[in-house]
């Protein structure tokens, strides 16, 4: 499956940890990252994925496909800026959100929007979001919500 993994674009080295332990795990599993393509959440996820030999896609907010960070494998320019961030929680069949601000605050919208099971680790308190613990209470939650997702509509 895929997993949008969104959060900040600063974060603290225990948030980076944190995101890198996501991407790793995740990969480990068999499932695809995808992430906003940028710092912060989104490469931490990525490194860890790709650590791990996963997949990762980067959807970005600008038209520039070299601007995603070193460990995406597929970026994919949108030039939608903010707007991008409907896109990142699409292209998931479920999402893991790790810290954030008022941009993670729209994807996790847009995740009960398009109804993802929605992980949070140390963010918002918003509806449909399932807080959790670790890194591995938020794989084991999105898997366990996972319906096959390829023949999700929007």
């Amino acid at each position: 499956m895929r997993v949008s993994v969104i959060g900040g674009g600063t974060v603290t080295d225990a948030e980076a940890e944190t995101a890198e332990e996501v991407g790793r795990r995740l990969a480990e599993r068999g499932h695809t990252v995808v992430c906003g393509g940028l710092g912060g959440v989104m490469e931490a996820a990525c490194r860890g994925a790709s650590e791990a030999e996963g997949r990762t896609i980067g959807i970005l907010p600008g038209e520039d496909r070299a601007a995603a960070n070193p460990h995406v494998d597929t970026a994919i320019a949108t030039g939608l800026g903010h707007a991008r961030n409907a896109l990142v929680v699409m292209n998931g069949d479920a999402v893991i959100a790790i810290d954030g601000g008022v941009g993670t605050l729209s994807e996790l919208g847009f995740a009960g929007v398009f109804d993802r099971p929605t992980a949070g680790l140390g963010t918002h308190d918003a509806p449909g979001v399932e807080a959790v613990s670790s890194p591995a209470e938020a794989v084991a939650f999105v898997e366990s919500e996972d319906d096959g997702g390829t023949d999700r509509e929007a």
